[in-house]
């Protein structure tokens, strides 16, 4: 998109960064803070710098009360990414971010810049990056849009992430009409490095270089912070030009090259950081910021591919694959030979400077001279009205279902979207590059040996938006929780998350209730699960024509398992094993997917958890997996005891024939907190003991392929095979 650049005195006029989501009374208190009328270049800076994707100017009151520290916890929020002990003097290095509103306008470069640019992160701290996960959602497949896009967007994140030989391992893919014209693509991406070498995004040290490394600077996603900064509408045309577009074997030769500087030059290279929303610009003033330094740029040494580019462009373009270095006075020759190898640019663009002035020379003219701080220190924060919802005020159904027909229902529960397999979609990703993973997708979390040792590590993604519309306390308080029940169902202690928070627009009083209250249900669940938040992502102003998502808080957790031979996975492993559930089942159908199926809708309260509770249980069944008395675990989470069931006969066609002590329309709940587990039958004492009364016997596994209950009410059976089919069915049928 080209600019017209005009004077300080006609954008004070003509008042252009309104179309860049930057108010008057901003341009006012930038005009304050710089001391002069801006140039073109300056104004168009702080607009992308403020904007909410840059400057959490919104959220960062949120943000603030989250818990990010315990004594594991070694770089929490404000880096690149977060980084936690593991021990033996390594680190687990992860982070989320979001790229949602580039994947509504465009899905495959969206998703698949979305993939490079947290895979940067991740190696902006120094740490090679070893899997990514996502948690995708979409409005319902009856939409051939929603069809389009989800084709797409899976297939960007496998284009890119296939390609640069990192492996996606995991994730969650789900569908509700409240995403049909906002999708939401987060990406979280897991790396391993020694804690001694970690990297901060600095510039630090008067004289000392700027190198800007990478693919060279174009005009795509010019404006893309403030384009994710703002709502969509229908009578406005899709911004195709603040869509990325990426290069993923670019990416892998810089992922390389950034990695040996890390690794072999600790001692020139004083920072790093990845060039990402808000480009050249956010990238160098954090860095300066984050140092108390200067900095002074020469934008005609900026490596260009496209000709006659502004200033305003250079600076703000978000061209992907490129990243700035502080690298020590006199060795700039050093660094640059190394990427030279990888044939990458490796370019002086400039210099720290003594004092705290940002200053950018373009064609011998100086088109930029403001302090550092006017572009990240001073950014406003706004302490937004809060408004609860009147829908959360009015009373509530207590809606219950009424099944006449427990295996019809149970067969169409299977075949939902949400809840079928998954397989079409992930089997486009590689997942075993790097020859890592040991546990692959479809499990309740994926697993990566840590090479060497008779360690790995698990991860996951959790996120159910329609739980939080529910209850926004309550529901982020369900999201952690879950996340750990899918680390634990692995084997593993979880460790701590990091987050995307997918909302509306925070302006209005009931968005910003939302979430400023979910919020509050994650910081006290990340308390008692011993999970700090250590590193996220905000994206907002997810609505079209004034209409949110629901508010959707994605929670990305990292466990750690000790022992490999304690790695446990969901299916069945033979006949003849006790069946378990852990913890009690409640007709908890507020927000469920059997609500949905029966009603087409939601409605309802959350009951209240009790987090110590679930912690104890979850404690309880970890401590099981880790004497060796488990044979398969799988958390209970949408559609209940009988979803959860289904899918851990299906893997080896390994029936059960189970007794519970609830009517059979309460095996569709979706009670938090639960476990099915299976043991031999030679560990039961031992098991018992461990468990105590959180554990139920229900019955046993079977060799014959097929399901029977018996309850209060009734007896039924289902065939594994006719439910197999419709949950294999559930996806690729409405694809075609």
């Amino acid at each position: 998109m080209l600019q017209v650049e005009l004077s300080p005195e006609e954008i004070r006029t003509a008042k252009p960064y309104r179309q860049w989501d930057m108010t008057d009374a901003e341009y006012d208190r930038f005009t304050q803070l710089i001391g002069h009328l801006p140039t073109f270049t300056e104004v168009g800076l702080a607009s992308g710098m403020w904007s909410e994707h840059c400057a959490y100017k919104y959220s960062k009151p949120v943000l603030r009360q989250f818990w990010t520290k315990n004594e594991n916890v070694v770089m929490g929020p404000g880096e690149g990414a977060g980084a936690i002990r593991i021990g033996a003097g390594k680190v687990v290095v992860f982070k989320a971010e979001s790229h949602n509103h580039p994947s509504a306008v465009e899905p495959y470069e969206g998703a698949a810049t979305g993939v490079g640019g947290i895979i940067r992160d991740i190696f902006s701290m120094g740490a090679k990056p070893i899997a990514v996960l996502d948690s995708l959602r979409f409005g319902e497949l009856t939409d051939p849009r929603t069809r389009q896009l989800l084709d797409q967007v899976v297939a960007g994140i496998a284009g890119y992430g296939n390609a640069i030989g990192i492996p996606t391992v995991g994730g969650e893919t789900a569908f509700d009409p409240t995403y049909a014209r906002n999708p939401l693509v987060n990406a979280m991406c897991v790396g391993i490095m020694d804690e001694d070498q970690l990297q901060k995004g600095r510039a630090a040290g008067v004289g000392n270089a700027i190198l800007y490394v990478g693919a060279k600077t174009g005009r795509d996603g010019i404006n893309g912070a403030s384009f994710a900064s703002g709502t969509f509408s229908d009578g406005e045309a899709a911004d195709r030009s603040a869509v990325q577009v990426g290069d993923p074997f670019m990416e892998k030769l810089l992922v390389d090259a950034c990695l040996e500087v890390t690794n072999d030059h600790q001692d020139i290279l004083v920072g790093m950081q990845d060039m990402g929303a808000a480009g050249l610009v956010s990238s160098s003033a954090e860095m300066a910021g984050k140092s108390a330094s200067g900095m002074a740029l020469d934008l005609d040494l900026v490596p260009q591919r496209e000709p006659d580019m502004t200033s305003f462009e250079i600076m703000l373009s978000e061209s992907q694959e490129r990243m700035l270095l502080c690298v020590a006075a006199g060795h700039e020759a050093e660094i640059q030979e190394i990427f030279a190898r990888y044939g990458l640019d490796a370019v002086v663009i400039g210099r720290v400077t003594a004092g705290h002035q940002y200053v950018l020379t373009h064609h011998g003219e100086t088109v930029c001279d403001i302090p550092v701080s006017s572009l990240t220190s001073d950014a406003p924060v706004y302490h937004q009205a809060s408004q609860q919802p009147a829908r959360l005020q009015a009373p509530a159904p207590d809606w219950q279902p009424v099944i006449t027909d427990v295996t019809a229902t149970w067969t169409r529960l299977m075949n939902q979207p949400t809840i079928a397999n998954k397989a079409s979609l992930f089997s486009r990703y590689d997942a075993q590059v790097q020859t890592n993973t040991v546990v692959l997708p479809g499990s309740d979390a994926a697993v990566l040996r840590i090479k060497g040792t008779d360690r790995a590590i698990a991860m996951t993604t959790d996120s159910n938006g329609r739980y939080v519309y529910l209850d926004p306390y309550i529901g982020g308080q369900r999201t952690v929780a879950e996340a750990a029940a899918n680390l634990v169902a692995s084997g593993a202690t979880p460790l701590g998350i990091t987050d995307c928070l997918n909302y509306g627009d925070p302006t209005k009083p009931e968005i910003f209730y939302e979430l400023e209250t979910s919020a509050q249900g994650i910081t006290a669940a990340t308390k008692v699960f011993n999970t700090p938040v250590i590193s996220g992502n905000v994206s907002l102003y997810n609505e079209t024509n004034g209409t949110a998502i629901y508010p959707t808080p994605m929670v990305g957790m990292v466990g750690l398992i000790e022992d490999m031979t304690t790695i446990t996975t969901q299916d069945f492993k033979q006949a003849g094993d006790l069946v378990y559930l852990v913890g009690t089942t409640q007709p908890d159908f507020s927000g469920s997917e059997i609500q949905k199926l029966l009603t087409g809708d939601i409605a309802g309260r959350l009951a209240d958890l009790d987090l110590a509770t679930v912690k104890h249980q979850q404690d309880l069944v970890l401590a099981a997996i880790q004497a060796h008395l488990v044979t398969a675990a799988h958390d209970l989470s949408e559609g209940g005891l009988l979803a959860g069931l289904a899918e851990m006969a299906f893997a080896n066609q390994i029936g059960a024939d189970l007794r519970v002590a609830v009517p059979t329309s309460w095996l569709f709940a979706e009670t938090p907190g639960r476990f099915l587990i299976t043991i031999a039958p030679e560990n039961q004492p031992a098991f018992e003991k461990v468990l105590g009364s959180a554990a139920t016997l229900l019955g046993r596994t079977t060799a014959a392929p097929q399901v029977t209950i018996a309850a209060p009410n009734r007896t039924f059976s289902a065939s594994l095979a006719d439910l197999h089919q419709a949950w294999e069915e559930g996806i690729p049928c409405r694809m075609n």
